[in-house]
């Protein structure tokens, strides 16, 4: 049977039986072994930029080598563009 059969009969269901047939199908997923790589109950480690301080440096100093005006601190000083009333827009 296709999916497409199913659905005209699906779409007929009041909203709780299509809550359980939900329940059914979720229940019937989770027993299948083959729809994730992943273990239940098995801690993953994924990297994050948390504490990554290294990564840091290495994005300042691209920002710097590509537009010695792009550090923050070159910034505050006053290198870079600023605009003001008289520049015009565009």
């Amino acid at each position: 049977m296709t999916l497409s059969e199913v659905l005209p009969s699906v779409r007929q269901l009041s909203t709780v039986e299509k809550l359980k047939l939900i329940r059914i199908l979720a229940e019937d997923l989770e027993a299948a072994e083959d729809i994730s790589p992943l273990e239940p109950f098995k801690t993953y480690d994924l990297p994050t930029p948390y504490n990554s301080f290294g990564a840091g440096v290495v994005l300042m100093q691209a920002l710097e080598l590509s537009d010695p005006c792009s550090s923050l601190s070159l910034t505050i000083a006053g290198c870079g563009r600023s605009l003001s009333s008289s520049t015009p827009l565009g």
